[in-house]
């Protein structure tokens, strides 16, 4: 077969569970208010870091998905005990 399934199995399920995650992330995106205090500031300033960071973990998880969803059409089983060199 030309597709290794369980490469684009694990492809397709990376992509998915990134993209769910980088949707998760953008709607819960912490939100200041007027007349807040220095405490909250930073705890909002904190909270944003976190929420970016995790928005760079998803895309992360994207992209290993997407390159294994590639490699999955490229990769072929080589028949045993063949030296292709």
């Amino acid at each position: 077969m030309i597709v290794e399934k369980r490469l684009l199995i694990a492809g397709v399920a990376l992509l998915v569970s990134g993209f769910v995650l980088s949707a998760v992330i953008a709607l819960n995106a912490p939100v200041g208010q007027t007349g807040m205090t220095e405490d909250e500031v930073l705890d909002l300033m904190e909270m944003q870091q976190q929420n970016d960071d995790m928005g760079i973990l998803a895309g992360i998880l994207v992209g290993v998905g997407f390159l294994l969803a590639l490699i999955s059409f490229g990769a072929r089983r080589r028949s045993g005990g063949k030296n292709t060199m």
